[in-house]
């Protein structure tokens, strides 16, 4: 991939971070809204949703940063396990672990008393539904072997990223985050082999 590339790749997940921090906040935040639509207070809500779809710019960095860091860890994986299909199993064992600990320690640290754990599975059930599906139009796009790292980067990366909410634990900042999170996690996974073939095609494309 090339250096323009590059920057396409990240305003253009800049922006798709801010278009989803912008449509979650307005529909998690929607009561604050609809009082100033009642009021005609259209300056406030402006300015509510610009500060919303720069929280938004945020989120879509550090998605950026967390691709990037996975695609180097995911190199270095298949440098020390020198197959594959073994590396693939390290990643599936890292999958339940991390959804497993979402569930537990989010239970451990919030749960009131008589509260079920089965409250804290709705996280973790979202984010491995869409996770696989995000990695199922990856493997179709690309090969059948992208499934699982995709999986990975979906699910484990992801909640990596999610910390920062995880640990206020306030439900808008929860959903906010992590729509974005997905959002442009499964944006730079969907589009990153079509840009490496864009720039393959460039490369090839012979000088003047």
């Amino acid at each position: 991939m090339n250096s323009r590339n590059w920057v396409r790749l990240f305003l253009s997940t800049l922006l798709v971070g801010g278009v989803t921090s912008g449509i979650v906040g307005i529909i998690v935040r929607w009561n604050e809204f609809q009082t100033s639509l009642t009021t005609f207070d259209f300056v406030e809500m402006l300015s509510v949703l610009l500060w919303l779809i720069g929280v938004g710019f945020i989120f879509s960095i550090i998605s950026q940063m967390g691709f990037f860091a996975y695609l180097t860890v995911h190199r270095f994986g298949l440098g020390i396990f020198k197959s594959a299909k073994l590396w693939n199993i390290v990643q599936v064992v890292l999958i339940v672990f991390a959804l497993g600990d979402l569930v537990y320690l989010r239970y451990n640290a919030f749960a009131k008393e008589g509260e079920s754990i089965f409250g804290y599975m709705g996280f973790a059930i979202i984010i491995l539904v869409i996770g696989a599906i995000i990695a199922g139009i990856k493997s179709k796009q690309t090969n059948k072997g992208a499934f699982v790292p995709a999986l990975f980067f979906m699910v484990v990366v992801t909640i990596i990223e999610w910390v920062p909410a995880l640990r206020v634990n306030k439900e808008s900042w929860l959903y906010i985050m992590l729509y974005s999170l997905i959002v442009c996690n499964a944006y730079q996974l969907l589009i990153l082999h079509k840009l490496n073939e864009k720039g393959k095609t460039t490369n090839k494309k012979p000088s003047k």
